[in-house]
């Protein structure tokens, strides 16, 4: 765990996503997902690519996949439900990908409370990847 907030709840820093590696190299995104399916990062980029074709439905299932893997990965990282999970901590970013891209999803196929929720649960958790990821 890192540092803390004003409300003394501590920042969740999830461990290294080998996953990001490989995507970095040019893997095949769906590749890299099936070979590591508990990488939030690959759900992620397989959602933001589904986002840019217009593919919405799989957009939200892939984002829904990755928001998934990660809220287990950060329970595994000491995380209470609550509290930052920074941006700048580069393993996070599959996390907060996957957690935007599922809002975005959520509201092109018309689940507003969902996309709400999501957003300010981005918002919350890094206010920094909400302006980074367009929320």
């Amino acid at each position: 765990m890192g540092g803390g907030n004003l409300m003394g709840v501590p920042e969740t820093l999830l461990p290294e996503d080998g996953a990001a590696a490989r995507l970095a190299e040019g893997v095949d995104p769906r590749e890299v997902a099936a070979g590591q399916p508990t990488s939030s990062m690959a759900w992620a980029v397989l959602a933001e690519t589904a986002l840019g074709q217009g593919a919405d439905l799989e957009a939200y299932a892939f984002a829904r996949t990755g928001y998934h893997r990660g809220l287990d990965s950060l329970r595994r990282s000491g995380w209470k439900g609550q509290g930052p999970v920074p941006w700048s901590h580069e393993p996070n970013r599959g996390f907060l990908r996957a957690l935007a891209a599922l809002a975005k999803a959520a509201g092109r196929i018309g689940e507003v409370d969902e996309e709400a929720r999501c957003a300010d649960f981005l918002r919350g958790s890094s206010a920094e990847a909400a302006s980074e990821l367009g929320l």
